[in-house]
């Protein structure tokens, strides 16, 4: 060993020592800190960090887009916040119909307006009265119940007497004061399948049931009358007959109180239908039926329930710019009303040129109930991801309607009437140019962009917007004294 370090050291060849370790920093030592050094994390440490970072970039990726897609339909609708309107004119008011979706409730369907079509109609400065419904056929109640009151005020004869609420006092009053609505034509604006459903259903009943309801079914005198092997007892003498009356009349009178201190029980549900889908064809048009409704646009509103879709879910989540770019864009349809068409229509018949040789024109009852109009078909693959039970029947009545399971019967002269409210060209045009930031709202220029720095300045600091510094007054020399 000492002949080989010899050598070694005679050859003149570097001996390798181990270099010491370097000195913490001062720093560290002085704030009681440990040592850090740079190195590379562990193997769970890089998983982890993998997938919550890939995790937090995909969600502020898809959120930055959201809100883009959303700035971009509410710059194509907020000119007309800017337009003026005569003091005796109310703005345009929509009505949204809102309902809770299958096997949950009211507040996901209120959020779902909230986050996704409550800024568009808020840029365009558009009035708005919703309908809700937390059940089933809530919203087809509320509807027909709101055309059957529009039939009595254009002069259709009536039994049914109608207390005057807080929308009949306030319209009274801007009557008389001489307050019109603004000459423009309104909109519905129907959120999810199942609300579509029992929106159609609605506006079948209003325009084509009666005014009145119908008459309970009459229990048959049968079930009234006596057994015939019954018999009945005459007393001979009067008195007996005064003290059994007394007798029976006496715990009526204990009854009563406990009669009055019931309270009346609650609804169980919503107003039955006045009309069946099968009267449609016997009843008449009413007089104060326009030649075309008011234009409507169905929302696409995605809800799934279930551990097992937990998946679908995330991916939803992650994807929401998609959602919010397709319902702005029917969203800001119905705002901007520029432009609409009637539903389609899928039936034909024999004397049709469309229809092709050796097909027999079908009955109407067969288009009706076929799936042959558009209506029918909208929204409809919202329809596999409802939940379970909704889809049981109450078997304690078998033969109840059910607004969300039952075809969808369209009636002819209802059904030409509806009509969409859709882009036209050149509004899409125009959306295309507000993406690529070629254009702004109109009748304004874009705004320069103001840096990050800037903005955290006059947010948290004490900087001032340029909005501000317009408003400020500015003084001249008021006292006259040189500066």
């Amino acid at each position: 060993m000492a002949e080989s370090s010899n050598s070694a050291a005679a050859s003149g060849q570097p001996q390798t020592t181990a270099k010491p370790a370097k000195a913490p920093n001062p720093v560290w030592k002085m704030m009681g800190m440990p040592n850090f050094r740079l190195k590379l994390p562990s193997r769970n440490w890089m998983i982890f960090l993998t997938i919550t970072g890939s995790f937090t970039g995909a969600l502020i990726y898809d959120r930055k887009q959201k809100k883009r897609a959303q700035q971009k339909w509410c710059d194509l609708v907020a000119h007309l916040a800017n337009e003026p309107l005569p003091v005796e004119q109310t703005r345009r008011k929509l009505t949204v119909f809102l309902a809770a979706p299958p096997g949950d409730g009211l507040r996901v369907a209120r959020e779902h307006f909230k986050e996704y079509v409550k800024p568009i109609l808020v840029a365009a400065a558009l009035d708005y009265q919703v309908i809700e419904g937390r059940r089933e056929g809530d919203v087809r109640a509320g509807l027909a119940e709101r055309i059957r009151k529009f039939r009595r005020k254009s002069g259709e004869p009536s039994t049914v007497v109608e207390e005057a609420g807080i929308e009949e006092v306030v319209a009274d009053a801007r009557q008389k004061i001489g307050v019109i609505e603004e000459p423009v034509p309104k909109g519905d604006l129907v959120i999810g399948r199942h609300t579509w459903r029992e929106y159609v259903r609605g506006l079948h009943e209003g325009w084509l049931g009666p005014l009145d309801p119908p008459q309970p079914p009459v229990v048959p005198t049968d079930a009234l009358s006596p057994p015939e092997g019954a018999e009945t007892s005459s007393p001979v003498d009067g008195a007996p007959v005064v003290e059994n009356l007394e007798k029976t009349v006496e715990p009526e009178k204990k009854d009563e109180p406990e009669k009055k201190e019931e309270k009346p029980s609650k609804p169980t549900g919503p107003t039955p239908a006045y009309i069946s889908p099968a009267d449609y064809s016997s009843q008449s048009l009413p007089r104060s039926l326009p030649q075309s409704l008011d234009g409507s646009v169905p929302v696409h509103f995605p809800h799934i329930l279930g551990f097992l879709n937990t998946p679908i879910r995330i991916y939803r989540y992650l994807n929401q710019r998609h959602l919010a770019d397709s319902v702005g864009r029917e969203v800001a349809g119905i705002v901007l009303a520029s432009a609409t068409r009637p539903y389609g229509d899928k039936s034909f018949s024999a004397d049709s040129e469309f229809a092709p040789a050796g097909v027999d024109a079908a009955p109407l009852s067969d288009n009706l109930m076929g799936g042959n109009y558009e209506q029918q078909t909208i929204l409809e693959e919202e329809e596999k991801e409802w939940h379970k039970s909704v889809h049981k029947k109450d078997e304690s009545n078998p033969d109840k309607e059910r607004e969300w399971l039952d075809t969808v019967v369209l009636d002819p002269r209802i059904a030409t009437r509806m009509q969409r409210y859709v882009l036209s060209p050149e509004d899409e045009s125009r959306s295309q140019r507000i993406a690529e930031g070629v254009e702004y709202i109109l009748g304004e220029e874009r705004p320069v962009p103001v840096p990050f720095w800037r903005r955290m300045w006059i947010k948290y600091g004490y900087g001032e917007d340029d909005e501000t510094l317009k408003m400020k007054p500015i003084l001249g020399n008021i006292d006259g004294e040189d500066i």
